[in-house]
């Protein structure tokens, strides 16, 4: 009888309830993008339905709930009214929880992302109600020096979350070691971020300009964009016509920097935050995408570049270089401009391009199809272990 039972539960479309501390809402319309991003993934083989909880400046009631279907995912976001005493926001916060919970009636496991605070909520359901969860992690904040600013409660909870999950899913191998060098100990299983790779695929240029991007939030600590101006100021001495466009949220306020290191107008685009497929478009009209990050783990970005045939330069940070095939672009270190400069101008007089072999590098690897199966595959191993 157990084993029909098994075998019922693993041969039906599950009710998967992604619980997520990072999501795009009203208040944040990027946050956690990439979370989405696997969200729709899973819903081409499972029900899905998302919880998330923002605090809002703008809500007038105490909590308002947002239901929505979105490609195929059902989101319920709680808005809770925006509070500096910490016992209220709690208070609010569970009573949202609890609402979403009742709308969303039953489901089989948790896909909880980035393991704290949420995961409290995770094990919770595990310890209550035998739900199991498996863990998909993406924070940058495990990787030293940030991860010397962790709080000892915070490391003493969240190696309580970890070694109850059914599996913890990193997006690189990197991050795992990250996270098992701070005592984060459990079943790891990394999967990587995913490529809608219908919308990320080659396509002619209607560029005649050699044309660099760089897309992201633009957060200059992370994502070092001073550093990438500055060599872009290097770059009008040594290769002619170029553009470079950078393209993230407030992309403008870099712009007295552009001035200060007397960058051409003629040679930089500012671009606000674009949609998914309109980045699909501008890494077709590229030559080269530019990445000077002075910490990651696996950009969605550098993936969707290779998927369209747009050869990178990264810095060797995080766990890019597990994905960074040696003909896709180059690595470099991190904060080495004069590399930087004589890697762009090597693509501008002599990288060949084999624009299909990228693409079905990422098909082969970071395909909903495929990314869409490994969490089928860890989902039913986790109800596995719960029977």
């Amino acid at each position: 009888m157990k084993q029909l039972l098994n075998s019922f539960l693993l041969n039906k479309k599950l009710h998967i309830l992604f619980l997520c501390g990072w999501y795009p809402s009203r208040v944040s319309p990027n946050n956690g993008d990439f979370i989405q991003r696997h969200a729709k993934t899973v819903s081409l083989l499972h029900k899905v339905s998302v919880l998330h909880i923002v605090s809002d400046k703008s809500c007038v009631e105490e909590i308002e709930i947002e239901s929505k279907i979105e490609s195929g995912v059902q989101t319920y976001i709680g808005y809770i009214k925006n509070t500096k005493n910490p016992v209220y926001k709690a208070f609010l916060f569970h009573k949202a929880y609890q609402q979403i919970l009742v709308e969303i009636g039953f489901f089989d496991l948790i896909h909880l992302n980035t393991l704290y605070p949420f995961g409290l909520l995770a094990l919770h359901q595990k310890i209550r109600n035998k739900k199991p969860y498996l863990i998909s992690e993406h924070w940058t904040g495990y990787h030293k020096p940030q991860a010397n600013d962790l709080s000892f409660v915070r490391k003493f909870l969240s190696k309580t979350i970890t070694k109850k999950a059914a599996y913890i899913c990193p997006v690189s191998n990197n991050l795992k070691e990250a996270m098992e060098s701070l005592g984060l100990k459990g079943n790891y299983k990394p999967v990587p971020n995913v490529v809608n790779t219908e919308v990320f695929s080659p396509s002619e240029s209607t560029n005649s300009i050699f044309t660099i991007l760089h897309a992201s939030n633009l957060v200059n600590k992370h994502k070092n964009i001073e550093g990438i101006l500055s060599v872009v100021a290097k770059l009008q001495e040594k290769i002619s016509p170029f553009v470079f466009k950078l393209i993230g949220e407030d992309s403008k306020q870099y712009k007295p920097l552009a001035k200060k290191l007397k960058i051409s107008a003629d040679v930089i685009v500012f671009e606000d935050h674009v949609s998914h497929k309109k980045i699909a478009e501008e890494l077709n009209n590229s030559n080269l995408f530019v990445l000077f990050s002075n910490y990651e783990n696996l950009p969605c970005v550098i993936l969707e570049s290779f998927a369209t045939g747009t050869p990178v330069i990264s810095t060797n940070v995080g766990g890019i270089k597990e994905h960074f095939p040696k003909d896709f672009g180059y690595l470099i270190d991190k904060g080495d401009t004069e590399d930087l400069v004589a890697k762009i101008i090597e693509v501008h007089t002599n990288f060949k391009v084999d624009k299909p072999k990228m693409h079905a590098y990422v098909k082969s690897n970071f395909s909903e199809k495929v990314i869409a199966q490994k969490f089928t595959n860890l989902y039913e191993s986790s109800l596995k272990l719960k029977n």
